[in-house]
This record gives C-alpha cells, sequence and structure tokens, in this order.
C-alpha cells in the first residue's frame, strides 16, 4: 500500500482516522502492518501491500 492512501483513507465502520503500526515497509511503500482506528479501535490488516478494510462481522 502507498504511504499517501493513508492520508484518504477510513474506518469503514465509523469514518475515524487510522493510527498505522508498520512491520515491513520502506520510504514509499507499506508492505505488512496493522491499520487502527482511532475512534472505534477496529483493526484492519495489511498483509502483501493490501489493505483489507471489510470489517469482521459483529457477534
Amino acid at each position: 500500500m502507498k504511504r499517501w492512501v493513508l492520508d484518504i483513507i477510513c474506518c469503514p465502520v465509523c469514518k475515524g482516522n487510522f493510527m498505522l503500526t508498520e512491520m515491513e515497509g520502506n520510504d514509499t511503500d507499506i508492505v505488512e502492518g496493522l491499520l487502527t482506528c482511532t475512534s472505534c479501535k477496529r483493526v484492519y490488516p495489511i498483509s502483501s501491500g493490501i489493505a483489507n478494510l471489510l470489517p469482521k462481522e459483529e457477534k
């Protein structure tokens, strides 16, 4: 995922901003990591450079 994408995406559930926890990447790309919503605290993984922003179903 390109770093600049963080400036335009938001949490699909509450529209909050994300905090990035990066596990692997470089100056322009994030390869592995986690996006945590600063409002609702939901966590979305980044794997192989792709952010999975599909919300998990509530139980």
